[in-house]
């Protein structure tokens, strides 16, 4: 096993899990099993219960694991699928410790950080790099291990001396330590410096871990001269150091780092058995990038929630829609409608936002409401909800957005005024979403109906069958307390709301179509987590197909893209 460790300098937030993920990319080109691991250095067992402004979104594995969003970037850009131990935290670590202290397992030791919070970091960093993420499920050959935050951070110090420790058990020519740091240049003067990349290169050389290669960020492409002296003050080889600059899109990092000569050096570092050019996986990426770049046809799409002033918040949603429109050759035009601004509150408080926000919305091509919790901007979104419904635009409900869907419908069509979810008024007298019969409002974190579950399409006449090639059934990731109540689907039926997908005993209501409409769909699932540049997720490509009109001629074409 070859172990990758992959550190941040200066700030957090440079990129660096793009750039552990575009290594594993270039590894898996040549012909290698590649895992990754995320570690995050806070007191959380696990992400589930972060609001999206701490950290971004909360990302679901297919074991029900709510983990850091860095783990989507590997499942995209490595085309596998994680568990959640290869998410480790502060927290996970010493619970581990703790309860096998409870359990006596130290014999009456005094238990330290050091060795035995520094030796289950290493522990299971070994057990989890062996575990198959593959199809083939064979055992993986490299584990990228991206370590969060800053070197210097105090909450990520115990493991840096783990990783110290660790370079000697797992010998030279097995371990290679890779530093993200950034190279700024200030306006005033335009000159690209390298102080900071040198100071924090010698913050890592002082906790005992030496750089193998530099990576540094930038605005622009940094001059040869800046190389020189980064590789002169940092000890280390010119070719150590590594050029990223602010690209177009994600897909160039890999393609940057290889025609830097990454796949020569990890060969001779690491003693690997590859070639030193890549497969066709990467002339892939190549091909994607440059279409990408190349794009002309614009589909603007209006997402419409309530965390929208961090694009982190939605970016499996982003991704999801990035990949569908590359695959119909469209440039994506997201737009981000605070759903709050969409209520007629906001039009006595700030009538220019509540204009603006419905200009906005107006104007797309599509509608998607993700998912969320909380009352706050619920109204905004059932505006939106019925402006697509009414006005036959293309819609996508996930989660939430499928239950405020079932909910605007019950309050418009059924004419149920007090229509609502228990989550948001547990006294309606027309409860069309429920919770769960399993679900305890005491404890939050860990509670939700979570994992890769079975969705079983109960007619043949449905627009989303067919986008996932006619399947019987699929299995997608879920993550949500609360649920359309299955006694009162018959009055929604009945007026044209299909219940098209349930759970396999048929009480739990996952798929919902409406009649008569260009694309009304809404999912209780989140298929944006299995979402790939190469395969887009059949529910999102529906809604980008609606948008651009052509969903009709993707049908009848048996649901195959045009070239």
């Amino acid at each position: 096993m070859k172990y990758i460790l992959v550190t941040g300098g200066v700030i957090s937030g440079i990129g660096k899990g793009i750039i552990a993920s575009s290594i594993g990319t270039i590894l898996k080109s040549c012909g290698l099993r590649v895992t990754a691991i995320k570690i995050d250095p806070y007191i959380n067992i696990d992400a589930g219960t972060f609001s999206p402004y701490e950290h971004g979104e909360v990302f679901v594995l297919n074991d029900g694991g709510e983990v850091d969003l860095d783990l989507g970037n590997y499942e995209r850009f490595l085309d596998i699928n994680l568990y959640k131990d290869n998410n480790i935290t502060t927290g996970k670590i010493y619970q581990h410790v703790i309860n096998k202290e409870r359990h006596g397992d130290y014999l009456g030791k005094t238990v330290q950080v050091v060795p035995h919070i520094t030796d289950a970091v290493q522990e299971w960093v070994m057990n989890q790099a062996k575990v198959p993420v593959d199809d083939d499920k064979k055992e993986p050959q490299i584990c990228v291990i991206e370590l969060g935050g800053t070197i210097g951070d105090i909450e990520g110090m115990p493991f840096v001396e783990a990783f110290r420790q660790f370079q000697f058990k797992a010998k030279r020519e097995n371990f290679c330590n890779i530093h993200v740091s950034l190279v700024p240049q200030p306006n005033a003067t335009g000159e690209q410096k390298t102080k900071p990349t040198q100071n924090s290169v010698r913050a890592l050389r002082g906790l005992g871990l030496s750089p193998d290669l530099i990576v540094c960020r930038s605005a622009k492409p940094i001059e040869m001269a800046v190389k020189e002296k980064i590789s002169m003050f940092c000890h280390v080889e010119p070719e150590q150091v590594i050029f990223i600059h602010d690209v177009s899109s994600t897909y160039r990092v890999p393609i940057l780092l290889e025609e830097q000569g990454i796949i020569k050096y990890f060969k001779q570092r690491l003693n690997l058995p590859i070639d030193d050019q890549p497969s066709d996986l990467l002339m892939k990426w190549k091909k994607m990038a440059c279409r990408y770049e190349r794009l002309l046809k614009v589909c603007s799409i209006a997402l419409v929630g309530k965390y929208t002033k961090l694009s982190d918040c939605y970016a499996s949603v982003f991704k999801a829609l990035e990949h569908s429109a590359l695959a119909i050759n469209y440039k994506l035009e997201l737009m981000y409608i605070d759903s709050t601004e969409l209520e007629r509150a906001t039009e006595a408080e700030n009538s220019v936002k509540y204009h603006q926000a419905w200009h906005k919305l107006c104007k797309a091509d599509g509608i998607l409401v993700p998912g969320g919790f909380g009352i706050r901007g619920t109204e905004g979104k059932l505006q939106a909800i019925s402006w697509a419904r009414t006005k036959k635009k293309p819609f996508l409900g996930v989660c939430l957005g499928m239950q405020l869907a079932v909910v605007e419908f019950a309050r418009n069509c059924l004419n149920w005024e007090d229509a609502n979810s228990t989550e948001f008024d547990p006294d309606t007298k027309n409860p069309v979403v429920i919770d769960m019969p399993e679900h305890n409002p005491g404890d939050m974190g860990g509670t939700m109906r979570l994992g890769k579950r079975r969705t079983v399409f109960k007619t043949e006449n449905s627009v989303l069958r067919k986008l996932y090639g006619d399947e019987m059934f699929v299995e997608e990731r879920h993550r949500h307390r609360y649920e359309v109540n299955p006694e009162l689907t018959h009055s929604f039926e009945e007026k044209g709301l299909k219940f098209v997908g349930h759970d396999t005993e048929g009480n739990r209501m996952e798929i919902i179509e409406l009649e008569n409409h260009p694309y009304f769909v809404g999912v209780q699932f989140h298929p944006e987590f299995s979402s790939r540049p190469m395969k887009p997720s059949p529910p999102y490509l529906g809604l980008l197909l609606a948008a651009t009109g052509t969903l009709n001629a993707y049908l009848q074409r048996g649901c195959k893209l045009s070239p």
